[in-house]
């Protein structure tokens, strides 16, 4: 009986205790809920540059030709909050004889995060001709829209009885438009402002930015089967920049002459977005 007792005591001793768990071995799954995002946007900057042609309206001579360009300003966006419909799909594995896992899902979240500021003007220095003069381009109104993102998150995890934790970094593909509208460039000459491009131009651009994520969240298995995950999660894209080019004509009454030329300019910055999420998914 003693060889028995200290028998079974040694296998207490030396057996890892695992948790109890309704948590499968393995499975994928895919899921479905919602967020909450808030987004803010880093190191917004718009150059903007006028080059233009000066002719008689009534002869069609050209009189001159100009060039306006400036620094780069920083307009000012606010963070922006929302509510957005989840999508994921995603693996997990338990190690052998282990509580920890490990996994990965692919996620989507349709953001539409838009942060707008209102009109600012961007300063030029530049010359028609030998004649030197300052102006600036107005700008109605600046706006950046995160509207979606998708983010491969591999995580590692731990496993309790109906549950289990995770922690998981990986990379983002976000897609950012930014607006810049209402732009019309203005020169200084001779002590008279002067509108040169008239008609105000309105610029878009639409791209898929490279971005980086972590996430961490937790999960509760309903059965063995059903499970809702909870989770933290943040990623902030790379600086891009966007070009933008129009080509302008005003014919001034008032003056008697036509300006003909292009608006060109540019548009740069990142965003970090941080979201709170809940998924009802279904593991196979």
């Amino acid at each position: 009986m003693k060889k028995i007792s200290v028998c079974a005591i040694a296998m207490v001793l030396t057996t890892p205790a695992f948790a109890q768990t309704i948590v499968p071995s393995q499975g994928f799954y895919a899921g479905l809920g919602g967020s909450v995002n808030s987004t803010h946007y880093n190191d917004q900057q718009i150059t903007a540059t006028g080059i233009s042609d000066t002719y008689n309206t009534a002869t069609g001579a050209k009189l001159a030709s100009g060039t306006a360009t400036g620094p780069a300003v920083s307009p000012s966006l606010g963070n922006e909050t929302g509510i957005a419909p989840n999508l994921q799909a995603g693996y997990f594995r338990k190690f052998d004889n282990s509580n920890w896992l490990v996994g990965g899902k692919l996620s989507y979240s349709y953001i539409n995060n838009q942060s707008t500021s209102p009109r600012f003007l961007v300063p030029q220095y530049g010359s028609f001709g030998t004649t030197s003069f300052t102006g600036n381009a107005v700008v109605q109104s600046y706006q950046v829209n995160v509207r979606q993102q998708v983010s491969l998150m591999p995580y590692v995890g731990y496993t309790f009885d109906r549950s289990y934790v995770y922690l998981g970094a990986g990379p983002t593909l976000s897609q950012v438009q930014t607006k810049i509208n209402g732009v019309i460039g203005f020169a200084d000459i001779n002590g008279n402002r002067t509108d040169i491009s008239g008609t105000p131009q309105n610029f878009s651009n639409t791209d898929w930015v490279w971005g980086v994520g972590a996430t961490v969240g937790a999960t509760y298995f309903l059965d063995s089967s059903w499970f809702i995950d909870v989770n933290y999660t943040i990623g902030t894209t790379q600086n891009k920049t966007a070009n933008y080019n129009s080509a302008f004509r005003n014919v001034n009454a008032n003056t008697g002459l036509t300006y003909a030329g292009s608006l060109v300019g540019t548009s740069s910055g990142s965003t970090t977005t941080q979201g709170f999420g809940i998924t009802i998914n279904k593991a196979f």
